[in-house]
């Protein structure tokens, strides 16, 4: 514990003191998942919006990149210049603007008006959620810790299997404006819930680290090229995932709601590889399961790109439906061998500085995957997202592969 907290919860019976405890983080929680909806969901809505904004597919799907990269970069800074502000506050305030950035989304009667929206999305989302996770990790006993953080980023994985899905099917039902306001009301759900479930002199301060500590990190000859790895690993899944609907569209005849359906397939088995990929982790190794889990994912990635172009609409479906499968659990069954790998390398002490960063290093990833996608779309065609996000990844392969040679060297 740490801080204010302990004197707080060392004052209540165990029971209450532990009720409290998951109260706080199932509200952090409620904020990620309302964060990562919003994220993801922008795949699942992309040909809508752009019909309804009269743009082509490939200028929409900016407003992935342009949100990625703002999140990549104002993270750190925002995140050590609110240093000193109070988690709790700057918690709900974060909340609160981000729903409303997503209302100012939902009104947007231009490209350009959207697009400011998604910055402000990406700024508010950014100092959000390494303040959620920092503020989880005072208010739990260290021998905790690990599965605060799991319940706290745990909105992420339920924003994939649950809240993706749902927003392409309120699409399908209505018009792609509503989801925005669906994230709205969660947002605001969140914020109403750190509020009440967020003890108010919980971690008041929390020392946040500076800048020239995150680029003293950036300058570890081994931590640099393993960061690097999580980039060109999010840079191939999002030169696919950014433009997954238009790509069912031609390749399978799949709209609306039925796209929804896929996006939960996906979803669900990200939420298994996740899990999946922990207890291997425990079992084998990190490396082990990164050297399994990236080969998998280009292979899914390649075979959706086959699909499209040696079988019919009618016939493409399965094995569609298979790759997507293979695609989400390997995918992330990749993700927490490599938070492990890279807690390994900096030890228990760097590891918040250490996750922030690859949080950046992977919003960086989508972002350039995002804009290769719509360079792909421009000179090829979308049968041609996967192979191309597949390079990607067989390039995270290939720099895995040289790091762990070096680091055994």
């Amino acid at each position: 514990m740490a801080h204010e907290s302990p004197l707080l919860l060392r004052s209540l019976p165990a029971s209450e003191a532990t009720v409290i405890r998951y109260a706080a983080l199932c509200c952090l929680a409620l904020g990620t998942f309302a964060v990562g909806t919003e994220g993801f969901m922008i795949a699942a809505i992309l040909p809508e919006i752009a019909a309804d904004l009269a743009v082509s597919v490939q200028v929409t799907g900016l407003l992935v990149t342009v949100f990625a990269i703002t999140y990549a970069l104002s993270a750190p800074i925002l995140t050590a210049l609110t240093g000193r502000f109070g988690r709790r506050k700057l918690l709900v305030l974060c909340m609160a603007a981000f729903a409303c950035a997503n209302l100012v989304a939902a009104m947007a009667a231009s490209y350009d008006f959207l697009l400011g929206a998604r910055i402000m999305l990406a700024l508010t989302a950014g100092l959000y959620v390494p303040n959620a996770n920092a503020l989880a990790s005072a208010i739990t006993p260290v021998q905790w810790r690990g599965r605060a953080l799991a319940v706290v980023n745990g909105g992420f994985s339920g924003a994939v299997a649950l809240g993706v899905p749902l927003g392409a099917l309120l699409c399908s039902r209505t018009n792609w404006r509503m989801p925005f306001v669906g994230v709205a009301i969660l947002a605001g759900a969140a914020c109403l819930g750190l509020l009440v479930g967020v003890p108010r002199d919980a971690a008041t301060q929390l020392p946040a680290a500076s800048l020239r500590e995150r680029l003293k990190l950036l300058r570890n000859p081994v931590a640099f090229p393993a960061l690097l790895v999580t980039t060109l690993w999010a840079l191939g899944g999002y030169t696919m995932y950014t433009y997954i609907a238009p790509y069912l569209g031609q390749a399978a005849r799949l709209d609306g709601a039925r796209v929804g359906l896929v996006l939960f397939l996906w979803g669900v088995c990200a939420f298994v590889g996740l899990f999946l990929g922990g207890l291997a982790n425990d079992r084998i190794g990190a490396n082990r399961v990164i050297t399994v889990a990236l080969p998998l994912m280009a292979t899914a990635l390649l075979a959706l790109s086959l699909a499209a172009w040696r079988l019919p609409a009618d016939e493409a479906l399965v094995p569609i439906l298979i790759a997507v499968a293979i695609w989400g659990i390997s995918a992330w069954g990749f993700f927490p061998p490599q938070q492990a790998r890279l807690i390994g390398i900096v030890g228990p002490a760097g590891a918040p500085l250490i996750l922030s960063l690859n949080t950046s290093f992977q919003y960086v990833g989508f972002s350039l995957g995002a804009a290769f996608g719509s360079f792909v779309l421009t000179r090829g065609s979308i049968a041609d997202l996967g192979w191309a996000g597949a390079l990607w990844v067989v390039a995270a392969v290939a720099l895995n592969a040289l790091r762990m040679r070096l680091a055994s060297a």
